[in-house]
């Protein structure tokens, strides 16, 4: 009988490669990205001392408010240009990606390329 690695488990490992690659830094934050079934979460940390420095999810009230629902492609765009506007605020135009381990296609790429069009540079 042949056992399969959950998704789950399979994510991780690719997260755990990703994370072993690049870390952020104070010049250049790493861009974290998490999609769940119902909601995304995105947060831009600085690895040297363990800070996140901007956080945006769909779990918020005023972003939840511009959404009709929470885990479509639009609602990862709506967040991608939130954490960029976020980012900017703070003085962050530099971000190293971090996908999580998730494929780049559908709401990772639409969050991605909101952020980019949004100002942040990666």
């Amino acid at each position: 009988m042949v056992s399969k690695e959950s998704r789950q488990e399979v994510r991780a490992k690719k997260h755990m490669r990703i994370r072993n690659r690049f870390s952020g830094t104070a010049e250049r934050p790493r861009l974290a990205v998490f999609r769940s079934n119902k909601h995304m979460y995105a947060q831009i940390i600085d690895d040297t001392v363990g800070n996140t420095l901007v956080a945006a999810s769909t779990l918020e009230k005023e972003i939840k408010g511009e959404l009709e629902q929470t885990d479509t492609v639009d609602a990862a765009a709506y967040l991608g240009t939130v954490i960029a506007k976020r980012a900017i605020e703070k003085g962050i135009k530099e971000v190293v990606f971090d996908r999580g381990g998730f494929i780049y296609q559908g709401k990772i790429a639409a969050l991605a390329e909101a952020a980019r069009e949004a100002g942040l540079e990666f």
